[in-house]
């Protein structure tokens, strides 16, 4: 019986790879930089910010990157372009809620760049338990620690949780730590193939889908 679902938060609750692209490629443009390749983004898509600007941006000062990419964060939500989160995925979260599934939601982004998402008025904040983030938490994934507090604070055994990510380092973590997981392919980065080393419980094509796909586990 899965007693809780876990949700990542970037290209599976949100769909985020393209414009968090944008946001970034106009802070280094900001410092002065050449832009990023669309191809370098997504193959470094799923890490930490910050350690995946090493690789977007070689030698990229990261402080001076902060000091502009939060402030430019900041404006791309209150336009609504970045974490819109798309009415039938509320909905999907009450399906999953009816159920009685606890849902929690951990990703790898800052205090900073979840800020937003965990005002008290968020319309996320009535539906999730709790979020874990990089700040909150001693381990981070791809390391499947990562899941270690979630499931102790919470008194949640890993074989009664699903997570559902979309990368294949999300797949790696949860079944190393003994979760079911389910690979969402909604943003089109990634193909059924790309998880073929692990034993994956699901598959969903859109968010809406995970409410039938937490169902078929029990």
């Amino acid at each position: 019986m899965i007693e809780a679902v876990i949700i990542d938060f970037d290209d599976t609750l949100c769909l985020t790879e393209a414009v968090t692209f944008d946001l970034e490629n106009e802070t280094l443009v900001a410092m002065g930089r050449e832009p990023m390749l669309r191809e370098v983004h997504i193959n470094t898509w799923g890490r930490p910010l910050l350690s995946a600007m090493e690789t977007r941006s070689p030698g990229i000062d990261i402080e001076a990157f902060k000091k502009l990419y939060y402030p430019i964060i900041e404006r791309y939500t209150s336009s609504g372009k970045l974490d819109s989160i798309a009415p039938a995925n509320y909905e999907t979260l009450d399906k999953l809620l009816a159920m009685n599934k606890q849902l929690f939601v951990l990703t790898s982004r800052t205090h900073v760049e979840l800020k937003h998402l965990l005002e008290p008025d968020h319309l996320l904040a009535s539906r999730v338990r709790a979020f874990y983030y990089k700040d909150n938490m001693q381990y981070h994934k791809p390391d499947p620690r990562a899941f270690d507090e979630l499931l102790a604070g919470n008194h949640l055994s890993a074989a009664r949780c699903v997570y559902v990510g979309d990368s294949v380092s999300d797949a790696m973590a949860s079944k190393k730590a003994g979760l079911k997981f389910i690979a969402s392919l909604e943003s089109g980065l990634r193909q059924k193939e790309d998880f073929a080393a692990y034993q994956v419980d699901g598959f969903i094509a859109r968010f809406p889908d995970l409410a039938e796909a937490v169902a078929d586990l029990g």
